[in-house]
């Protein structure tokens, strides 16, 4: 593996982390955020370990696992889809609304769930 890669790597460990610390404090938009930000570099280190060249400055996820040309089960790529529209829509204030109070907490745990599983399987393609 290389560093550059390694780096990519541990930055979408380290963005997971922030998304579980945000969980425990409540703070249940930054872990969708923190989410979007661990698949996007994950799928980064994925086309770069790949190709050889570096990824795209792009933060649609569908479309970087696609640029990876990883085989994407439905709920996996349901995920990236949610996580994208969530990511866009949360960079301009009223955009995008978390369900409140218990509900935005289980939300935000399932979406970590399904975040954690991902990240460990795209990182499991790494060279």
């Amino acid at each position: 593996m290389t560093e550059t890669v390694r780096d990519w790597a541990n930055r979408a460990e380290y963005d997971l982390e922030t998304a579980r610390v945000m969980l425990a404090s409540g703070r249940h938009f930054y872990v969708m955020f923190c989410c979007q930000q661990a698949v996007e570099k994950a799928l980064k280190a994925v086309i770069i370990s790949r190709t050889g060249k570096l990824a795209p400055r792009i933060h649609n996820l569908p479309r970087l696992a696609e640029i990876a040309d990883l085989p994407i089960n439905e709920s996996t790529l349901e995920l990236m889809a949610r996580l994208s529209a969530f990511y866009f829509q949360s960079r301009y204030p009223g955009q995008m609304e978390l369900p409140s109070g218990a509900a935005g907490k289980l939300y935000a745990e399932d979406t970590l769930t399904k975040t954690e599983e991902t990240l460990k399987w795209l990182l499991s393609t790494l060279k």
